[in-house]
């Protein structure tokens, strides 16, 4: 019989192990890739080694490493000396309407500077992001980036809440922080009839109008600048809640929570979601979600969909549920009585 310690101490689990701690190696050779616009440059056709190194303007040194890399990734594929993009890499990494990448992005210029400091925010509980957020919504570079990076993170969740409630006993809908209309835009798609209420800092006004305009929607979404913690939240139907109240405390969670039952008619109905780690059955994206908001925010965590329903049923909420929303996420919705 094998004792426990000698199984684990075999080498496939060591490999195993020492791959899960360079995992910050193969994840900055995408996010570089990314910051260099290599699949973005190959949209328009392979290229060889030396063409890539000249459009990109790189030294040379480790360039055959790091596009070998990205090939045995899946993100490349190569033909004899040429390299072009694989499928996933064209369909999501190519700058244009349909990029996947603004989150990854924006991981690459926030969150993977502000994760070497894990260790120090385990110790002191600070976050160990650098900048400011209204100093950072002065710069339109820095603000689109921030803005492409909550595109990412709410597309992906809209059929999930597209599908979250009967929309048809619903006309309006406000969503609480939702930058430029990404998600308002994405569900006014997919029900024609609703028109929608953007609440978020007024600085992102005009690339809201801007940004529901190209997708179609401009003329049934209205922009409401403001802040959700000193001013009351816009009216609305259905009120959204998004990658909201996981980045605050406690009590301020709560006050939103209750200043959006006071938004909705009787009837009404409030959607939450965010990153919910269920301790009894731990998501690891949903953990990974939580453990940014360790290093990104003063007080922000994800917290378990139990405790999100018992925040709306103490706000006065009815027929509470959840529901997966994929991505580590949770929707949580709940009803105002008639």
């Amino acid at each position: 019989m094998t004792a426990p310690h000698e199984t684990a101490g075999t080498p496939d689990r060591w490999e195993a192990t020492s791959t899960l701690g360079l995992g910050f190696a193969t994840a900055k050779i995408l996010l570089s890739a990314l910051e260099l616009g290599l699949f973005t440059v190959l949209a328009d056709g392979p290229r060889t080694r030396e063409q890539i190194r000249k459009e990109l303007d790189l030294h040379g040194r480790g360039l055959d490493d790091f596009l070998d890399a990205l090939t045995g990734f899946g993100l490349l594929e190569r033909t004899g000396d040429t390299y072009r993009n694989a499928p996933v890499a064209a369909c999501h990494l190519v700058r244009g309407p349909r990029y996947s990448g603004g989150f990854l992005e924006g991981a690459n210029a926030v969150l993977y500077p502000a994760w070497a400091g894990l260790t120090s925010a385990l110790r002191t509980g600070s976050p160990q992001n650098t900048g400011d957020f209204e100093e950072m919504l002065t710069s339109p570079e820095r603000q689109r980036a921030y803005l492409a990076m909550m595109d990412s993170l709410s597309g992906p969740l809209a059929p999930r809440l597209a599908e979250a409630l009967d929309w048809s006993g619903y006309t309006t809908v406000t969503d609480v922080g939702g930058a430029r209309g990404n998600l308002v835009s994405l569900l006014l798609q997919a029900h024609p009839h609703l028109r929608g209420v953007v609440f978020d800092r007024p600085q992102n006004g005009p690339a809201c109008a801007e940004h529901t305009a190209r997708l179609g929607v401009g003329d049934r979404v209205a922009f409401a600048g403001g802040d959700f913690f000193t001013d009351e939240l816009p009216a609305g139907d259905v009120v959204v809640i998004g990658h909201v109240l996981a980045d605050f405390s406690l009590q301020q969670r709560k006050g939103l929570v209750h200043a959006a039952y006071r938004a909705l008619p009787p009837g009404g109905a409030l959607l939450v979601y965010d990153p919910m780690p269920d301790p009894g059955r731990p998501d690891p994206l949903a953990v990974v979600s939580s453990l940014h908001l360790l290093v990104m925010s003063p007080a922000g965590a994800g917290y378990p969909p139990d405790q999100c329903v018992g925040w709306l049923t103490e706000a006065g909420f009815t027929s509470v549920r959840t529901r997966p929303a994929g991505l580590g996420n949770t929707i949580v919705v709940g009803h105002k009585s008639r």
